[in-house]
C-alpha cells in the first residue's frame, strides 16, 4: 500500500469515527426524548425505553452510516483542498482518479455492513420493537397506570388514577375511574381493586368498596351507587404482529417469495441502501474539490443538498413502487444509475484542464 492509500485510509477513518460518534449521540438524544414522552403518556412502558432505543438505533443505523461515509470522504478531499495537500499529491501525478481505489476500500466495507443491516438484522430489530408494544399493549389496564399520576386505559373514553399498586401490578389501592360510555359519564372510587381473568378469557378489574356518580351531560340527574364489589371489563389486546401490515417486519427471503403488496417497495430500499453509501462515496470526491481561495461553508452545503436529494429520490422511488407507478426493475437500479453518472461528469470537468489563453499579437503600424 503506498504512502498516499494509507494516509487517505487513516484520515477517512479518523474522521468516519468522529461523524459516526456524533450523528449516533444526536440521534439518541431525540429518540430518548421521544420515547420517554410516550412512557409518560401511558403509550409504551417505561421498563421498555431502553430496549426500543436499542432497536430503533440499530434500525436507524443503515442511514447513519451512508451518512458518515459520504461525510467522511467529503470532508478529507476538503481538507486536502484546504490546506493545500492536494497541490502535493497532484505533483506526485495522483490526479482526483487515485482517490477512487482507496475510497472504495473504504467505502465497500462499509457498503457491506449496511447490506448486512438492511437486509437481515433490521427487519429482526423492527420485529422485537412491535413484540415490545404487543407485551405492552397485552398488559392489564392496572399495570399501565403508574401509581400517583393520571392515565388513559383501554382508550381515550377511559382514565385511571391509583394511589398506590404491589410489585405485579395486579393489585393496587384507592382506585379512581373516570369512563365515557354510550354519552353518560360514569365516575368511580374504590378503596382497591384487582384483575380477574374469566374462564373463557375475559379480564375484569374488579374495584372494592366504593361508589359510583353516573351523570349525562346537560341534564340535571344524576345517580349515585354504593358497592362492595363492582367489576369493569377489560378489552382484550389484538395481536399486534399479526394485525400490523407493515412490511418492514417481514425477513427478506419472505418479501423475495411472496412479492404482494408492499414488499417490492421494501425490497428496492434494503437493496438501495448499500449502493446508496458507495455511491455517496465516490460522488463526495469531485463534491470535496473545492477552490481553497473560496468560501468555506457554500461548497459542503451543496454537497449535503445534494446528498438530501438522493436520500430523497430513493424514497420517492420506493413509494412509487409501492403505488404501482413505478416497476421494481427499472426503481432498483434508475436512481442509482443516474447518480453514478454524475459523479462520472463531475470527474470529468474536474479532471479537464482549461485550455491556455491565447494572446493576440498587435500588429506594428
Amino acid at each position: 500500500m503506498s504512502l498516499f492509500q494509507r494516509s487517505v485510509r487513516n484520515e477517512l477513518t479518523s474522521h468516519a469515527s468522529v461523524v459516526f460518534s456524533t450523528l449516533v449521540v444526536v440521534w439518541l438524544s431525540v429518540l430518548l426524548v421521544r420515547l420517554l414522552g410516550e412512557a409518560a403518556a401511558g403509550r409504551i412502558g417505561a421498563d421498555a425505553v431502553i430496549g426500543m432505543a436499542t432497536f430503533s438505533t440499530i434500525n436507524a443505523l443503515p442511514t447513519i452510516v451512508s451518512v458518515t461515509v459520504f461525510i467522511a470522504v467529503l470532508t478529507t478531499v476538503t481538507r486536502n483542498y484546504r490546506e493545500s495537500e492536494m497541490v502535493v499529491w497532484f505533483a506526485s501525478g495522483i490526479s482526483l482518479l487515485g482517490w477512487i481505489r482507496p475510497v472504495l476500500q473504504f467505502a465497500i466495507p462499509c457498503g457491506l455492513v449496511v447490506a448486512a443491516l438492511t437486509l437481515g438484522v433490521s427487519p429482526w430489530s423492527y420485529r422485537q420493537i412491535s413484540e415490545y408494544r404487543e407485551r405492552y399493549e397485552n398488559r392489564s389496564d392496572i399495570a399501565k397506570v403508574t401509581p400517583g399520576q393520571f392515565g388513559e386505559s383501554g382508550g381515550t373514553d377511559r382514565v385511571f388514577f391509583v394511589e398506590s399498586a404491589n410489585d405485579t401490578a395486579d393489585r393496587v389501592s384507592n382506585v379512581f375511574v373516570r369512563a365515557i360510555e354510550a354519552g353518560r359519564i360514569s365516575i368511580i372510587t374504590a378503596s382497591g381493586g384487582r384483575i380477574e381473568e374469566m374462564p373463557n378469557g375475559d379480564r375484569f378489574m374488579v374495584l372494592e368498596t366504593g361508589n359510583r356518580y353516573e351523570l349525562t351531560p346537560g341534564q340535571p340527574t344524576f345517580r349515585i351507587m354504593d358497592f362492595e364489589r363492582y367489576g369493569v371489563r377489560l378489552e382484550r389486546a389484538h395481536d399486534f404482529l399479526l394485525s400490523d401490515p407493515s412490511t418492514k417486519l417481514r425477513s427478506t427471503p419472505d418479501l423475495i417469495q411472496n412479492p404482494a403488496g408492499r414488499a417490492l417497495g421494501e425490497l428496492l430500499w434494503r437493496i438501495g441502501l448499500p449502493i446508496l453509501a458507495v455511491n455517496l462515496a465516490l460522488l463526495a470526491i469531485p463534491l470535496g474539490a473545492v477552490n481553497p481561495r473560496l468560501g468555506r461553508s457554500g461548497d459542503v452545503v451543496i454537497a449535503l443538498l445534494v446528498a438530501l436529494l438522493y436520500l430523497n429520490l430513493v424514497s420517492l422511488s420506493q413509494a412509487s413502487v409501492n403505488s404501482g407507478r413505478l416497476s421494481f426493475s427499472i426503481g432498483v437500479w434508475a436512481i442509482h444509475a443516474i447518480v453514478a453518472g454524475l459523479t462520472a461528469t463531475l470527474l470529468y470537468f474536474r479532471l479537464k484542464l482549461p485550455a491556455p489563453k491565447r494572446q493576440r499579437r498587435s500588429k506594428a503600424a
